[in-house]
Parts: C-alpha cells; sequence; structure tokens
C-alpha cells in the first residue's frame, strides 16, 4: 500500500516545491504555475493580494480520504473554507459536511448540498442555529452541553425527531498549539468523561423521546501529527459506549472521531501519514469493540484543514523594505485581517519570490503585513533574496484553510478575493471585498 502523508504532494524538498499542490510547476524567468496558470498571471488579472485555491488538488485530497476510508463516512469541515464552489467540489466527490454555524448552513443548502448529509456542532449553538439545522433538515446535530439538551428537545417539538451525538472529551492533549488542543480537561468544547458530565448527558437525551442518540462525537485538536493520540481517543469512546449499553440497553451505532489531521506549512515539517491513522485507527476500533463484546460502530472523520489548506496560495506584492538594524522587514499589501494565525499560533510559512529571476544570496527577513500592529507578522525569519524590493510578487503555499475563513475588516482593508484554477484556466470563486461594501454596511449617521 502506498503511504500518504498529509503534506502537499509536488516535487521534492530540495527544490522547495514540497507543500505546494501537485499542479505546480516552474515557468522561464522565475515564474511558477498552479493548475496551469501562471501566478504572476493570476495577479496582474486579480490584483493583489489574492488567494488561489486549486480545485483539482481539493478533489485529489478528497478522493485520497474516501479511498483510505473506504467504509466510513467523510464529512467535510466547512471551517476550514467555504464558498458555493467548494460545497459543488465537496458534494461531487462523494463527501458529507460538517459546519457549524446557521450561515455555513445555510450557503451550504442554498448552494444544493443534501442537508440530510450534514452534521452541525458548536460549543454554543445560537436559536438560530438550531432553528436552521431543524428548518433544513440536517442529519445529526452534536450536543456539546447538558444545557443545550432540553432546547434542542423544545425546539424539535413532542411530534417532531431530530438524530444527535454527544461531544466527548476524552482527557487528551493532542494539536500543535495549545489553543487548538480540545480534548483536554478544562476547556470550552464538549462533556467530560472524567467528572461523568458525559454520562449524565446521555442519560438526559435518552430520557427525551424526540432526540435519538446514535454515537458520540470526539474532536481532540487540530494540526495533529501523530496516529497515537487518535487510537486512544478511541479506545476511550469505546469505554463509554460499553457503559452506556450495561446502563441503559442502548448500543450506539455511530463514532465520529473529528479531524485536525496535520500537515506540513513548511518543506520538513512532519505531516501525518495518513495511511497509518485509516489501517491503524480501524484496527483498533475493531479490537476496542471486540473486548467490550460490541458491534462496530460506523466510523465519521472530519478533515478540512488536510483538504483545504494544501490546496491554497496567497499573493501578496511588495510595498516596502525596511532594514532596521540587523533585521530585514518586507512589507506587502496584505496581513492580519486575511491571516490572522500567525499572529494567534505562531503559525510558520514559506513565502517565495515569483515573477522574476534573482541570483542574490538569500537573507533573513520577516515579511510583515500593512496594519497598525507589531504583532502583524505573516512570515517571521525567513529566506528571501537579498534584492528584495517593492513591487515584488509573493507566493505563500499552504494557505487555503483558516485564512480567509478567520479573515476580518481591519482598518477597512477589505478581504482578497479566491481564484480557482484548474485546467489551465482561472475563474473568480469570490470577489474583492471593498469599501462600497463597508459603506452599505454602515447605516448610522
Amino acid at each position: 500500500m502506498t503511504t500518504v502523508t498529509l503534506s502537499g504532494t509536488a516535487a521534492g524538498s530540495t527544490d522547495g516545491l514540497s507543500v505546494w499542490p501537485a499542479s505546480t510547476t516552474r515557468l522561464p524567468h522565475g515564474g511558477l504555475a498552479v493548475g496551469g496558470v501562471p501566478l504572476t498571471e493570476i495577479a496582474d488579472r486579480f490584483d493583489t493580494p489574492a488567494y488561489v485555491l486549486d480545485e483539482g488538488e481539493v478533489r485529489t485530497r478528497c478522493r485520497t480520504y474516501r479511498d483510505a476510508f473506504p467504509d466510513a463516512e467523510v464529512l467535510y469541515a466547512a471551517k476550514a473554507f467555504l464558498s458555493r464552489a467548494m460545497v459543488h467540489w465537496v458534494a461531487e466527490e462523494g463527501l458529507g459536511l460538517d459546519v457549524c454555524s446557521a450561515g455555513e448552513l445555510e450557503l451550504a443548502v442554498t448552494a444544493g448540498f443534501p442537508p440530510e448529509r450534514v452534521l452541525l456542532h458548536g460549543n454554543a449553538k445560537s436559536p438560530r442555529d438550531i432553528e436552521a439545522a431543524l428548518r433544513l433538515g440536517v442529519g445529526r446535530i452534536v450536543i456539546d452541553s447538558a444545557s443545550e439538551i432540553a432546547r434542542l428537545a423544545a425546539a424539535v417539538g413532542p411530534g417532531g425527531h431530530q438524530k444527535v451525538l454527544v461531544r466527548i472529551v476524552p482527557g487528551i492533549s493532542a494539536g500543535g498549539h495549545e489553543k487548538i488542543r480540545t480534548g483536554t480537561d478544562g476547556q470550552k468544547f464538549g462533556l467530560s468523561l472524567t467528572d461523568g458530565s458525559a454520562q449524565h448527558a446521555v442519560t438526559r437525551i435518552l430520557g427525551q423521546p424526540q432526540l435519538e442518540l446514535v454515537g458520540l462525537h470526539c474532536h481532540i485538536g487540530s494540526q495533529i501529527t501523530e496516529v497515537k493520540p487518535y487510537l486512544t481517543a478511541v479506545r476511550r469512546a469505546v469505554g463509554l459506549m460499553a457503559r452506556i449499553r450495561d446502563a441503559h440497553g442502548v448500543t450506539l451505532p455511530e463514532l465520529d472521531m473529528g479531524g485536525g489531521h496535520g500537515i506540513a506549512y513548511c518543506p520538513g515539517e512532519p505531516a501525518l501519514d495518513l495511511t497509518a491513522l485509516a489501517g491503524r485507527l480501524r484496527a483498533e476500533l475493531v479490537e476496542s469493540c471486540a473486548a467490550a463484546g460490541l458491534p462496530v460502530p460506523r466510523l465519521a472523520i472530519e478533515p478540512g484543514r488536510a483538504i483545504a489548506g494544501p490546496a491554497g496560495i496567497a499573493l501578496y506584492r511588495v510595498l516596502a523594505v525596511k532594514r532596521t538594524g540587523e533585521r530585514v522587514f518586507v512589507a506587502v499589501d496584505g496581513g492580519m485581517s486575511d491571516n490572522p494565525r500567525p499572529a494567534l499560533y505562531g503559525v510558520r510559512y514559506a513565502p517565495r519570490l515569483i515573477g522574476r529571476p534573482s541570483a542574490a544570496v538569500p537573507c533573513t527577513a520577516t515579511v510583515v503585513g500593512r496594519h497598525c500592529e507589531a504583532g502583524d507578522v505573516l512570515a517571521a525569519d525567513v529566506e528571501l533574496p537579498a534584492d528584495v524590493r517593492p513591487g515584488d510578487l509573493l507566493a505563500v503555499p499552504v494557505a487555503g484553510a483558516y485564512q480567509l475563513s478567520m479573515a476580518s475588516g481591519y482598518n477597512l482593508v477589505g478581504r482578497p478575493p479566491v481564484v480557482a484554477v484548474g485546467g489551465g484556466a482561472a475563474r473568480l470563486l469570490m470577489r474583492r471585498e471593498t469599501l462600497d461594501d463597508f459603506r452599505r454596511r454602515d447605516v448610522g449617521d
């Protein structure tokens, strides 16, 4: 079996393109093309900053998950990045959808996604979230707190019916940064196994005839590059399933193990071995269920970053180069308003000069944004040609997830456009946010 890791799939790391989409090719004079389209052409046509999304890379990654988990339900985590085009691609590749708001849900359903293949979760669902889920007929709702049980049951009504899962916290520390670790006690997500909250919630749900408990949900963190934490989580989830069977005579048919599958953002970084995850996760589930005397539940997983992240490229134009003492700052026309992740999590990227050749020796530089914050840093201490100058074009790979989806209106700069590429053609998926958009929202005197 071929081993698949969740890094880029282009040329080897020796040429620095290992984290780029598989369709990436070199062009003369320092250029790169993705999906058959030169990145400089996209910058000229759509201006900068701009985000490029390789449709072929998205579809290939969806198929890789389907092949690795043929007996599981694969749900794309919409929070990573969502647009109407992404909805269509995911649906056509046979994946379900994991959403966490009425906004994500409505966009997906109005774009034609089947609501019965949608799962809604969130630690604090609003009345609008619940109303939209029930009105549109989502397949499953993940209960995240005890107070949500009565609210959801009341919204469903005495004659209604809704399938639900319970999100459990298995007491596992996993993830690339403390702010994205969600499997430990003492944080806002889920119901603890340690203090009995999960078991108590199960009892309450089983007392609500309009709610059908079909399984457990367990998401332990994000940017996880090792298989072992998932195996521990499976064992603990199956342990709870056995206790539910013993206490209530109910056998749950589903287990959703969430996502958080880590990818490489820079050449040489570790990434989760998807082949190992699929094989060992299934084996652990079968073994744990056999030991507990349980039938094997249907497995579900929720990749988001691992599908969208490596398919995206951010394009920026250099506005200024400043040498302060021994430090070199390269300021670009985007920043934390379109990518807050370095400021939030200290994420590292590998920007690349494109569009012109350079024989200059590399220098260590920090790529910063245009915003009025000292923390507006996009890439700290990276290697760029020493002759980098205003007007140059920088491309940042692995930009498809948790960048535009977390973008803000800071300094009223406006969010960049999203351009899809494939088969040598480029098309606009999301237009650039303009000053006109800001003016329309501002309705006061």
